[in-house]
């Protein structure tokens, strides 16, 4: 297998080598460092993810681009503790909120998942019980995360359904899965993934399955969360347009290992590795352009204000 160089922007910031004692509450320390980790295949005696790092404050994302198969999932399940059979973290460390995984029990990895550290995926579907009603799954999880009484876990139940912009939440409350849409279902998924005021919030294809007007609506949805409440964000997608429409930061993956990475505005505008080109070359026809150009026009109306203040001045 031919080894590609990385291509990483010297602005990036690097990861924080800084070892705490404990969880930590500051709310400018990272609550996601992943450095320089390793995932093989032990059954095949393969390393298939090769060095990835990045750094997620309170507030912040990062996006994780690249082809099927280049280990941008992995990386995800690795950070969520829930590597597939025969697969391994075998160099790196992943911290979260401070606290190094790699020694964690069973007991902690299910009092972390859903309380700091949570999870959408592509097909809602497939994570939700078809004979529970919708609501009844996540007052579970309030139930069982944060220790609510029935009746206060419902009405928490109802404001968070709310929240992520479902209409008439009572009704949506006691309906089943067969009874909503795609676009709905993956709205009540993000509402059971906030439920217990996680830190980090992993989005794993989360609108690959969606059309286009139901995509936007879920990604101002996340971007609501982030700014309103401080969540930290990881968006993996095959979507550029995805990425730059939400993330600050991108890494761009091929065959396990980060060719290109740096502020999502920079590796888009001025990619420096020919997959990055390639890829933005054949994601211009699906919007990307569209919002490049958007942004390149507003960077241009800044500009002419700071100098039409000055020239005032």
């Amino acid at each position: 297998m031919t080894t590609l160089s990385t291509n990483v922007r010297t602005d990036t910031a690097k990861p924080d080598t800084a070892q705490p004692t404990g969880p930590s509450r500051d709310p400018s320390a990272p609550v996601l460092s992943v450095r320089d980790v390793r995932i093989s295949d032990q059954a095949a005696g393969q390393e298939i993810v090769h060095g990835v790092g990045f750094t997620l404050k309170p507030g912040t994302s990062v996006g994780i681009v690249g082809e099927s198969g280049s280990g941008k999932t992995l990386t995800c399940r690795a950070a969520l503790g829930i590597l597939p059979a025969h697969f391994e973290v075998t160099g790196g460390s992943i911290e979260i909120d401070g606290q190094d995984i790699s020694g964690l029990s069973s007991a902690q990895w299910t009092s972390l998942r859903g309380s700091t550290i949570s999870a959408v995926f592509q097909d809602p579907a497939s994570y939700l019980n078809p004979s529970i009603h919708v609501g009844k799954q996540i007052t579970e999880v309030l139930r069982v995360k944060k220790g609510l009484k029935r009746r206060e876990a419902r009405r928490q139940t109802i404001e968070l359904l709310h929240a992520v912009q479902l209409r008439d939440p009572e009704l949506v409350y006691g309906q089943y899965t067969f009874e909503l849409s795609g676009g709905m279902l993956q709205r009540v998924l993000i509402a059971a993934a906030i439920a217990a005021g996680p830190r980090i919030l992993i989005a794993d294809e989360a609108t690959t399955a969606l059309d286009v007007t139901v995509q936007a609506e879920i990604l101002d949805l996340l971007a609501d969360l982030r700014e309103r409440t401080g969540l930290a964000l990881v968006l993996v997608s095959h979507d550029l347009a995805v990425v730059a429409q939400l993330c600050d930061e991108v890494l761009v993956m091929r065959q396990g290992e980060v060719v290109e990475q740096g502020p999502t505005h920079q590796v888009l505008h001025h990619p420096l590795h020919e997959y990055t080109r390639l890829l933005i070359a054949e994601h211009e026809q699906y919007g990307l352009d569209k919002f490049l150009a958007a942004e390149a026009a507003e960077a241009a109306e800044a500009a002419e204000a700071v100098e039409a203040v000055e020239e005032d001045a």
